[in-house]
């Protein structure tokens, strides 16, 4: 059985790493291993989640990466929420799924670890739960659900979902749904909604699932 690693940036990647992508890749023979990002440590704690320094991430995948140099790592951020000074993150590329790859690639090359591709999550993880709006059903209204489908409608996928940090997937769910839980909801809904379609509708993440299992 082969194995991965994957950063994250906080519990609610974690959570879906582990109740979808795990048993998925579990099928392919590949063992995937969600860890959150320490973006604190001292002598006796590691604080995690909420990065606001690439430096950080670099530093943790430095770590990763000597520690398992027989093992694949990787990445879960959200991309709309990247610190300022990760490499190339102000790209202008027009082609949203071509300025990925250029950011990724710089990312890479300054992380400078063979074992390493770095991904991002378009604009953030909520956004690929538009991916199947009937999903909502299951934790909202006919009428909140028929909003999330008009966004949906609106965007080229659920990828493109994303105006400024206002108007992110997730703060578009919280306004909707006030009791919105981004961990419970967000495990609950993208098992519902399963890998099968997230792939079909959201195309740099299917890339990103596509290049582990070729490992």
């Amino acid at each position: 059985m082969k194995r991965v690693y994957i950063l994250c940036e906080g519990q609610t990647e974690e959570a879906f790493i582990n109740e979808l992508l795990g048993p998925y890749f579990a099928n392919l023979s590949i063992y995937v291993t969600p860890i959150i990002c320490t973006t604190k440590r001292t002598t006796t704690k590691k604080f995690k989640g909420g990065v606001s320094d690439y430096k950080k991430i670099k530093t943790e995948l430095a770590i990763l990466c000597k520690q398992h140099k027989n093992e694949k790592i990787t990445t879960m951020f959200d991309y709309y929420a990247m610190p300022p000074n990760t490499p190339n993150i102000g790209c202008a590329e027009k082609d949203l799924y071509k300025r990925m790859e250029l950011i990724e690639e710089a990312i890479n090359k300054d992380i400078e670890h063979q074992n390493c591709f770095f991904n991002l999550i378009l604009h953030e993880f909520e956004g690929m739960l538009f991916s199947s709006p009937d999903s909502f059903t299951e934790i909202t209204d006919v009428e909140t659900v028929e909003k999330i489908r008009e966004m949906r409608n609106e965007a080229i996928s659920p990828e493109h979902i994303n105006n400024s940090p206002e108007t992110a997937p997730s703060k578009r769910l919280e306004s909707l749904i006030p009791n919105y839980a981004k961990v419970k909801n967000g495990t609950l809904l993208s098992k519902s909604i399963g890998i099968d379609i997230l792939m079909q509708e959201c195309q740099h993440f299917a890339r990103w699932v596509e290049k582990i299992k070729s490992i």
